[in-house]
């Protein structure tokens, strides 16, 4: 039997892509998650492993989307191999169970740690760079501005939370804590 393997990251990621390239390979049963690679929790992976036997084959399209890191790739396929499993991985082809399968396969999964290391490196020099800017705020942006939300505020005095959210479009929630804001401040 040939079994898919398909994960994204987050939520907001698509599976459709990788769903897609496992039904063209033919495989009899997918299993699939939205969950992060470094978390060592993955039902539906677990599931998998239970499930497989040899003589069976193990298709995923891509390296990071098989193992959270290096010793993880190398103990699942040792795991894989032990059970007579055969390994495709799409954009690699076919891992051997022999010496140079297993090198060739330790190499790549090393790389995938490195890049997986730059993406994060990047990422946080990113954050540093951007800290150093005066203007810098950590997290989503302001949806208003100061000079909105004082507007909604003064619109507060003569109309209802209900009037004034569909004034400004700013939410109840929001007018009420810039409220309790402002009260704090003029308290304090």
């Amino acid at each position: 039997m040939k079994y898919g393997y398909a994960r994204v990251s987050t939520r907001q990621q698509d599976l459709e892509g990788q769903l897609r390239q496992l039904e063209e390979e033919r495989c009899d049963r997918v299993y699939f998650e939205k969950i992060t690679g470094t978390k060592s929790d993955r039902p539906e992976f677990q599931k998998l492993l239970q499930e497989i036997e040899t003589g069976d084959t193990l298709v995923v399209t891509k390296l990071d989307r098989f193992a959270r890191s290096t010793q993880d790739a190398l103990n699942t396929i040792k795991l894989l191999f032990e059970k007579g499993v055969r390994i495709n991985v799409l954009n690699l082809g076919i891992i051997e169970n022999t010496s140079t399968g297993r090198l060739i396969f330790t190499i790549f999964s090393a790389f995938a740690d490195f890049e997986r290391d730059l993406i994060v490196e990047r990422t946080q020099e990113g954050k540093e760079l951007a800290k150093q800017k005066p203007d810098f705020r950590e997290g989503r942006p302001k949806k208003f501005n100061q000079q909105q939300i004082n507007l909604a505020m003064n619109l507060l005095k003569n109309h209802s939370y209900k009037e004034v959210e569909k004034m400004t479009g700013i939410s109840k929630s929001t007018l009420t804590r810039n409220k309790r804001i402002m009260q704090l401040s003029a308290e304090g």
